[in-house]
């Protein structure tokens, strides 16, 4: 995909999440569907985290081509993102996703079409290897938006069973 696809790609995920997540009522929003699972605010937040951290690495990675990149499921931050959920705050959340949609378009739109294809190691070579920035970009910002609004999705099925 183009720079631009990928970012009209971002963005209609992050405003189908924003536009379902305002149509919902907070009570909806902080349910969990089980103890194992994430309720709707929790997925926003970890979204609302991943998505700067991921474009911290593709700068990373143009500013300094050959550096590691990536993390493990155990990142604090990560996990701080989802841990106190009754500490969270629907209206900042919602707010920040929204403010994120600039931020995409910033940092992208100043990616040239060869910078996507510049390669550095995951620092967990071995699953990963070298991958180009556009692994990044399309793995752990698209797709990874598709999914967790695939995931509000399944929350909200099981809310009606």
């Amino acid at each position: 995909m183009s720079i631009q696809e990928y970012v009209d790609s971002i963005q209609q995920s992050l405003n189908k999440m924003i536009q379902t997540s305002e149509s919902l009522s907070e009570e909806v929003i902080r349910w969990k569907p089980s103890e194992a699972e994430w309720s709707i605010l929790q997925i926003l937040s970890h979204i609302n985290e991943a998505i700067p951290y991921w474009l911290g690495e593709i700068i990373k990675i143009i500013e300094t081509p050959g550096t590691t990149w990536g993390r493990g499921l155990q990142d604090q931050a990560r996990l701080s993102a989802v841990a106190n959920p009754d500490e969270l705050s629907v209206k900042v959340i919602l707010d920040s996703l929204k403010e994120q949609k600039d931020h995409i378009s910033a940092v992208l739109n100043t990616l040239t079409e060869e910078q996507l294809t510049i390669e550095s190691p995951h620092i967990n070579f071995a699953k990963f290897g070298n991958k180009p920035v556009s692994f990044i970009v399309d793995h752990f910002i698209d797709e990874h938006l598709k999914g967790h609004y695939g995931q509000i999705h399944r929350n909200l099925s099981k809310l009606k069973k």
